[in-house]
């Protein structure tokens, strides 16, 4: 095992920032850079991409911004590894080219020409996968682009996620990790590959073996830093780049999470529930469990779309206020919102919010939407505002309870990381909900710290996870249940919030049949 002073770089390029970051052997953080980034922007309604070179563009700034930080030379970081957000899509030409802005994952646009899959319609629709079938393509990127873009899509020599590209730009080879493939892609989830040559995924997209990067395990080289890459980010050339995962995969290798008894929360812009088990297993049945970001294993997850984005939206319609004050102050908006949800009893007074602020495929349906219920006089933004957090807690801890079922294990530690980790309420409010001691790791940049022990492990700077994981994890701070906040959101959680999307299902199916929305 090599010395103390060996370092690690992990490269994070999540929603709405990227970040450089060095880690030593100890999972300490000991230098940070980063930059914010616009998350998309939107030509039509429910559309969300993003400038592929502004992506890089800002990756380069990140780490052009974390050498001077350092007090020892670039010769100390031994590896570097890439961890970023989920089913961002882009299109590349045969010279390696963006021909249109990437699909970021926020993206809602669906496509319903779709052209028949000869035999394989006829057996999904006898299986009773017809709608489930429908739905995959639908979402797919590579369908609307196909037929809305043709002559873009007859272009497009590769067909990547923004991991698969930005491992390109660092290397120049088309590589990805195999724990980055969350997407509508012809991905094995069992397999931990590209689907076989009669998979039937192959007949329901649009995409071909060629236009897909080669795959690598997490800890194993993807390639090394070429001189394009060094000149531009200032990484040393030559460096080993080591396969790790997609953002929500090293924020579970991070948190420690390695067994079927104990379960990641994440409060990111995507909300997550996941535990990790060597079994596939589905906590809803046609819902994968993903690649995570060790090799061999699977995150079984549970999702609430654009989670945290909830909070972000909060802060744009009613933290003025707040938002003035952090900049006076220097801090960042949403710790001030702690004051908000410490105004608020337990409960919010009744104000019940279920957070599906985005379709899903089996729960939420395709034609969910968000709702808050309970409205009184007395209630202010603040209320709202634990309303929001409270519910997104509920949501994932229906999420936990369902994985419980069908992996046969109970849930007896929770990790919880992310934004939303940061605030000591909402910390406290999902040990309440959840009726179980939760846990924070050491620091806040779990996302990077699990890319950082993929770096390690890669390069034999530990020799295996299990090393690395007892030498670059800590716990960091618990909260322990209140029993009389557990009283109440017992009651909140099963009379109320697990029957309200049932009532309201119906409803749902006439707004979107009145409206158009969601799409």
């Amino acid at each position: 095992m090599s010395n103390s002073k060996d370092y690690v770089l992990a490269i994070d390029n999540g929603t709405q920032s990227v970040r450089a970051l060095v880690f030593d052997l100890e999972g300490e953080l000991i230098a940070k850079s980063k930059v914010e980034i616009e998350p998309y922007f939107s030509a039509e309604p429910g559309w969300a991409e993003q400038h592929v070179e502004y992506f890089w563009d800002n990756l380069c700034k990140a780490c052009t911004g974390l050498w001077p930080q350092l007090d020892f030379p670039k010769s100390a970081i031994k590896s570097v590894a890439l961890t970023t957000q989920r089913a961002t899509v882009v299109n590349l030409d045969c010279d390696g080219k963006p021909l249109r802005p990437a699909i970021v994952w926020l993206d809602q646009r669906l496509e319903d020409n779709l052209p028949s899959m000869g035999i394989w319609s006829l057996l999904l629709s006898l299986a009773g996968e017809k709608q489930t079938v429908k739905f995959f393509r639908s979402q797919s990127e590579a369908h609307w682009i196909k037929n809305q873009q043709p002559e873009i899509f007859e272009k497009t020599e590769k067909f990547l996620l923004l991991s698969g590209y930005l491992s390109y730009r660092l290397t120049g080879k088309y590589v990805d990790s195999v724990a980055s493939q969350v997407g509508y892609l012809p991905f094995d989830f069992k397999r931990h590959n590209w689907c076989q040559s009669h998979d039937w995924k192959w007949r329901a997209l649009p995409i071909t073996r060629n236009q897909l990067p080669d795959l690598v395990p997490a800890g194993s080289p993807l390639g090394t830093i070429s001189a394009q890459a060094a000149a531009a980010t200032g990484i040393p050339e030559g460096l080993p780049l080591i396969s790790a995962g997609a953002d929500k995969a090293c924020e579970v290798l991070a948190s420690g999470c390695l067994t079927p008894a104990t379960g990641s929360l994440s409060y990111g812009t995507t909300a997550t529930y996941n535990s990790t088990n060597t079994k596939y297993i589905e906590a809803i049945k046609h819902v994968p469990a993903y690649p995570a970001a060790m090799p061999g294993t699977y995150n079984t997850e549970t999702i609430v779309q654009r989670g945290y984005w909830m909070v972000n939206w909060f802060k744009r319609e009613f933290g003025l206020r707040e938002t003035r004050m952090a900049e006076e102050l220097g801090v960042e908006t949403e710790t001030l919102f702690d004051d908000l949800l410490a105004q608020v009893p337990a409960g919010a007074m009744g104000l019940t919010v279920q957070p599906y602020w985005s379709p899903g495929v089996r729960i939420p349906g395709p034609e969910a939407k968000g709702a808050i219920i309970g409205f009184g006089d007395v209630h202010t933004r603040a209320h709202i505002y634990r309303a929001i957090i409270e519910g997104l807690a509920y949501a994932l801890r229906e999420g936990k309870e369902r994985l419980e079922k069908r992996s046969g294990h109970r849930i007896t530690t929770l990790k919880v990381s992310g934004g939303g980790s940061q605030s000591d309420e909402a910390m406290q409010i999902t040990a309440d909900v959840f009726g179980i001691t939760v846990e924070r790791p050491h620091t806040y940049e779990t996302s990077g710290l699990g890319a950082a022990i993929n770096a390690a492990v890669g390069v034999g700077l530990h020799p295996d996870y299990e090393t690395a994981l007892k030498r670059m994890t800590h716990v960091g701070d618990q909260f322990v249940p209140i029993e009389e906040n557990v009283r109440i959101y017992e009651q909140l959680y099963t009379q109320v919030y697990l029957k309200m999307y049932g009532r309201l299902e119906p409803l749902y199916g006439s707004i979107r049949e009145i409206t158009g929305y969601p799409f």
